[in-house]
């Protein structure tokens, strides 16, 4: 049995990932800011898959002392974690330059430097346990630097998979550790960050079918993945590499 920790589990990605992993037998503890919305979800899953234990928390990822005393609560609570999925995130933002550095502040605090704290809270547990599967949720936007509101998201999100692949290339050089690190980028899929979007975008999928290729990827513990695997393990190799204009194009 797997006991998986998700923030920013409240709605969109979160809550789904949520649903899905319980079907595949994990134990959760969810927490996110709308602690309303973790009630209706958790009376959701037990509804769907009774012997599951679900936990939760209202947390605020941007407040640091609070990080480490959920997910130090959680663990004692379920007698360990085994996972953490580190999703809470912002999609605020605003081209830089144009007066909205509160907006752009914002999504930096929480996309990065709460990702930070989930981190460094995660990793001294597992640390102690001397193992445990930290997983972070980049964004196929990450792969390149991004224009207008899109930017200071890119930004952060390209910060984060460089923070999981630091963890990473430690882990590798600690055979005494039993800790995997993956980092997941999703393509376009429908959440609610984005459900607000009127024009249609170019290769968006449904919130339970993006999803699903997350924890598929997230079950088998890769290293990196890119998903949906179509079009985004492809288009995410052009947008790496091509021209700059070409990239503005294709995104």
């Amino acid at each position: 049995m797997t006991t998986t920790l998700i923030t920013g589990a409240s709605s969109g990605l979160g809550a789904e990932m949520a649903r899905q992993l319980a079907a595949a037998g994990n134990d959760l503890a969810l927490c996110a800011r709308r602690t309303e919305n973790l009630e209706a979800l958790r009376a959701e899953i037990v509804a769907a898959n009774p012997d599951r234990r679900v936990v939760i928390a209202a947390l605020d990822v941007t407040d640091d002392a609070a990080v480490f005393e959920v997910f130090r609560g959680f663990a004692a609570e379920l007698g360990g974690l085994d996972r953490v999925v580190v999703n809470a995130g912002l999609g605020k933002g605003a081209p830089i330059g144009k007066g909205r550095y509160d907006a752009n502040r914002e999504t930096a605090m929480t996309n990065f430097i709460g990702a930070l704290a989930q981190c460094e809270a995660a990793m001294e547990l597992f640390r102690e346990a001397r193992r445990g599967h930290l997983v972070v949720i980049s964004s196929i936007s990450a792969l390149r630097g991004m224009p207008k509101s899109m930017t200071v998201y890119a930004a952060t999100k390209a910060g984060v998979a460089a923070l999981a692949e630091g963890i990473r290339s430690e882990m590798l050089g600690r055979p005494d550790l039993d800790i995997t690190v993956s980092t997941i980028y999703p393509g376009y899929i429908r959440s609610e960050m984005n459900e607000r979007v009127e024009q249609k975008t170019r290769w968006m999928v449904d919130t339970e079918t993006g999803v699903r290729s997350m924890v598929e990827a997230i079950e088998k513990g890769v290293d990196n993945a890119r998903v949906p695997g179509w079009p985004w393990k492809p288009l995410g190799t052009a947008i790496r590499h091509l021209p700059l204009r070409a990239v503005r194009k294709l995104t």
